[in-house]
């Protein structure tokens, strides 16, 4: 816990149901609309890259600078079932190494994950960083496959809210309940 907050250094942070958490992607829309229409990803996305699922808002529009960064004018939140994210959680490594990490194990882990976690701090809506963590979650392999073919359950352009957020942002509103509903998401330990 930091400065009296209740927010731990390191806490997965989402929107989520019984069933589906909620990750953010920014795309072209040359990729997006596609998705969309399809309700999954198709060509011209690309399988064999790396893909990085975010489940804080606020992260994923600092990221894209409010959807007007070149290659990320279209915000998608992407519903994926829980058992997908926990696979994810639970074949991954971290992309640096942890205090008292053992750098050799490490670097073995790092190449055999189909999955990277990666902590950034975590934005306030004026895209301030916060003194804790959001995570990042980096597909690649089997990871990509399973998200893309089994784990996905919708697809939603959210551009328009994050576009929304940004102008009420720039004219001195408070936003505060135009955000997703974020909460604590729970993770097994191991």
């Amino acid at each position: 816990m930091l400065g009296g907050m209740d927010i731990p250094y390191r806490q997965i942070r989402a929107a989520y149901t019984d069933d589906s958490i909620t990750v953010y992607q920014a795309y072209d829309p040359a990729i997006a609309a596609p998705a969309v229409a399809a309700q999954r990803f198709v060509p011209p996305f690309k399988r064999d890259r790396m893909t990085w699922i975010k489940p804080s808002f606020l992260w994923m529009t600092y990221r894209c600078g409010w959807a007007t960064k070149p290659g990320q004018t279209r915000v998608l939140a992407i519903d994926i079932t829980r058992d997908g994210f926990a696979w994810a959680l639970a074949h991954s490594c971290p992309s640096h190494p942890d205090d008292g990490m053992d750098r050799a194990t490490w670097r073995r882990r790092l190449r055999e994950s189909p999955v990277r976690i990666q902590w950034d701090p975590e934005r306030d809506p004026r895209h301030d960083a916060l003194p804790y963590r959001s995570i990042q979650v980096g597909l690649s392999g089997e990871a990509v496959t399973r998200y893309l073919d089994e784990w996905i359950t919708s697809i939603t352009d959210v551009t328009g809210r994050v576009h929304e957020i940004g102008r009420a942002l720039r004219d001195g509103r408070d936003v505060t309940g135009m955000l997703p509903p974020e909460r604590p998401y729970p993770v097994d330990p191991a």
